[in-house]
């Protein structure tokens, strides 16, 4: 964002924020994490501190585990607690991410910058991944986040582009907001071929959420569209998969699915 991060050489002690960034820094400098949220599931086993969770994180706790560098998201946590840890003398290193692009270029930065170690070589494979410019969409899709209110994915957002080189536009990426509130009905008449329903944040399953939507329903594995870090090397074919493109988009048509 912007703000400068006095960094204490050399960052053994690190506590993330953010479930994709704690994934990439667990995988990409191993022993480094003290502390985690709640939502830090991957990757599995991880040894750190729970400190609750992104919106709502121990910061008294935190303070106690006299990290080098806390690594928080401009979307994924509260300025409130960013400040607080920055006024206690914690660096707090904040991303924005709002693209793959963003993404592959702010884990570099992290890597690089913030915690002194080379690039992985997963860096390399998702950079690679995503090197080609995305398909012509063969389907429209909605990506719902939330029910009761039921809540989309709008404009500016890193999971619509994830879709769209999985092979499929977002029918609200031009919406004013960037994860606007819609109505059942808007999202039945939106004219998409796809409603697509994560299995986060909102824990679509398959008894809560595809009754609503018959069989342009897809259940998808949420973290292939959200997350940047390792999974980025192989999200693309899970997704198109989990969409029923089969291995690539080309092979999917309407009706068919």
């Amino acid at each position: 964002m912007g703000t400068p991060v006095p960094l204490r050489r050399p960052v053994r002690r690190v506590v993330s924020l953010v479930p994709s960034l704690t994934e990439a820094v667990a995988v990409t400098a191993p022993g480094t994490l003290v502390g985690a949220t709640q939502w830090c599931t991957h990757p599995p086993g991880l040894e750190a501190e729970r400190v609750r969770g992104t919106k709502n994180p121990d910061v008294r706790r935190i303070r106690e585990l006299a990290p080098d560098l806390v690594i928080a998201n401009k979307e994924e946590n509260r300025e409130l607690d960013v400040r607080r840890l920055r006024e206690a003398g914690i660096p707090v290193w904040v991303t924005v991410i709002e693209s793959v692009e963003q993404a592959l270029r702010s884990l570099r930065r992290l890597f690089e910058e913030a915690l002194g170690v080379p690039v992985p070589d997963w860096w390399q494979s998702a950079r690679a991944a995503f090197a080609a410019p995305p398909p012509t969409p063969l389907a429209n899709a909605v990506v719902c986040v939330w029910r009761d209110p039921w809540m989309v994915v709008g404009r500016s957002n890193f999971a619509s582009e994830v879709l769209r080189y999985a092979g499929a536009a977002n029918v609200f990426q031009d919406h004013g907001d960037r994860y606007p509130r819609v109505g059942l009905d808007e999202i039945r008449g939106s004219g998409a071929d796809l409603v697509v329903l994560p299995d986060e944040p909102y824990a679509f399953s398959a008894d809560d959420g595809p009754e609503e939507f018959g069989d342009r329903a897809r259940l998808v594995t949420g973290r292939l569209l959200t997350w940047y870090g390792p999974s980025l090397t192989d999200a693309l074919p899970r997704l198109r998969a989990e969409l029923g493109f089969g291995d690539h988009p080309a092979q999917w048509c309407p009706g068919r699915g």
